[in-house]
């Protein structure tokens, strides 16, 4: 299976790949304008514009949408994530002009009726809601936030009540004329596709795209920080983090192989010490996000309140641990399992089409296998170690706790535990 690639002259990108042995095929937009797109009173307008753009257009309405999908068996979503949002299309083959012309149809033609935006409103409004009322999510909103204090990229993807509450529909074509262009999209396709077909349908249907260039973001900066939360739950979530590598660094897969020794499965360190010798808590994790120009290392546990203070301790001891000592076999075990996974993506061609899209608009290109496997292949030992030393031993980590947490060590203590043991 090989990627093809065309730019149209308008400046849109197609990109895809055909698997001949399928009868389906996925065909999405991904836009590169995300939560940190979003200037300070838009803060959640991407999300919002993510929901509307099914709302209704020109030529179909809300309901027309989804028949007109459903009808041949196939779905249509989309996803806003702090970098990207994408609009996307599971069909039988022989469905995808369908895709093609909805897709185009919400994303070139959406009228934001008024009375369509304040119900959707209202139904963000209680997703924002349901996000607070559930701690395993909030805990998360709260460590990017105060990763990067003060920043898009530091702020939820949902919004705030006051401002989701405050759009119209103004605010919305404002956003869509600003990031939805042609130079900052690609249409990316994978299954049975013929990639001639796809060119020239994108042609026609995404014709009255805009062109032109889009504003860059921001630029992140990891300020770091501590927040606690307390509530009266059964249990007390704990995410801490340290600043990451970006996803176009070259340690960015030493960076994940790291994550996975330490807390990406059954075997990792985390899980074996936290979990199984101490039985702290019934799950932990570690993981790493990619950014445009930095990153973030997590560490996740959930337990209760009586063992907060001992699994804090337990996890400063094992990462000092990790910065002394890995080994070849941890190594080449993380390795396998990341081989594994990129392997089993690409027997999916909703995976497939996404990690298409999101190297284009990462790298300008589509990544072969064999170039993926061989970035992870090239991570050795000593270079996870010494990624290790300067993550964590670097600066302290930022640190986010809701639920009964009182009584939780401090970033400050739980750096100096770090240095101290390490």
């Amino acid at each position: 299976m090989t990627v093809e690639v065309t730019k149209l002259a308008s400046g849109l990108t197609v990109a895809t790949e055909r698997m001949p042995h399928l009868e389906t095929a996925t065909l999405g937009v991904w836009v590169g304008a995300g939560s940190r797109s979003e200037r300070p009173h838009e803060h959640g307008i991407s999300h919002l514009l993510e929901h509307m753009a099914f709302k209704g257009t020109t030529t179909r309405s809300a309901r027309r949408i989804a028949e007109e999908i459903e009808a041949v068996g196939g779905e249509i979503n989309a996803a806003t994530s702090i970098e990207n949002t994408c609009f996307y299309a599971r069909i039988l083959a022989d469905d995808l002009p369908l895709s093609v012309d909805i897709l185009a149809d919400i994303l070139t033609r959406s009228v934001f009726d008024p009375e369509e935006l304040t119900r959707e409103c209202h139904v963000v409004l209680q997703e924002i809601g349901a996000a607070d009322d559930a701690p395993e999510d909030l805990v998360f909103d709260l460590l990017q936030e105060q990763a990067f204090q003060g920043q898009p990229i530091g702020r939820p993807i949902l919004g705030t009540p006051e401002t989701v509450a405050s759009f119209g529909r103004d605010h919305l074509a404002a956003y869509l004329d600003r990031h939805y262009r042609t130079e900052n999209a690609v249409v990316a396709a994978a299954g049975r596709v013929d990639h001639d077909e796809v060119v020239r349908l994108v042609t026609e249907r995404f014709a009255d795209l805009p062109t032109g260039a889009t504003p860059g973001d921001e630029p992140a900066t990891w300020t770091g920080g501590e927040v606690r939360e307390v509530r009266d739950l059964s249990e007390a979530q704990m995410t801490l983090a340290f600043e990451g590598r970006r996803y176009a660094s070259e340690d960015h897969h030493a960076a994940q192989v790291l994550a996975t020794v330490l807390g990406g499965g059954m075997s990792s360190r985390l899980f074996q010490e936290i979990r199984e010798n101490r039985g702290l808590c019934y799950s932990i994790s570690a993981f790493h996000w990619g950014y445009r120009e930095t990153g973030l290392f997590g560490i996740h546990a959930a337990t209760g309140e009586d063992d907060l203070g001992r699994l804090m301790e337990g996890v400063a001891d094992e990462i000092a641990r990790t910065v002394a000592s890995i080994d070849d076999a941890e190594v080449a075990r993380a390795k396998a399992q990341m081989r594994a996974g990129l392997l089993m993506s690409l027997e999916s061609p909703v995976s497939r089409a996404s990690q298409i899209a999101r190297q284009m608009l990462i790298w300008g290109r589509p990544l072969t296998t064999r170039e993926t496997l061989d970035r992870i292949e090239a991570v050795d030992r000593a270079r996870v170690s010494r990624l290790a030393a300067e993550i964590f031993l670097g600066a302290a980590p930022t640190l986010a706790l809701v639920g009964p947490v009182d009584g939780a060590m401090d970033a400050s203590t739980f750096a100096a535990r770090l240095a101290g043991r390490a």
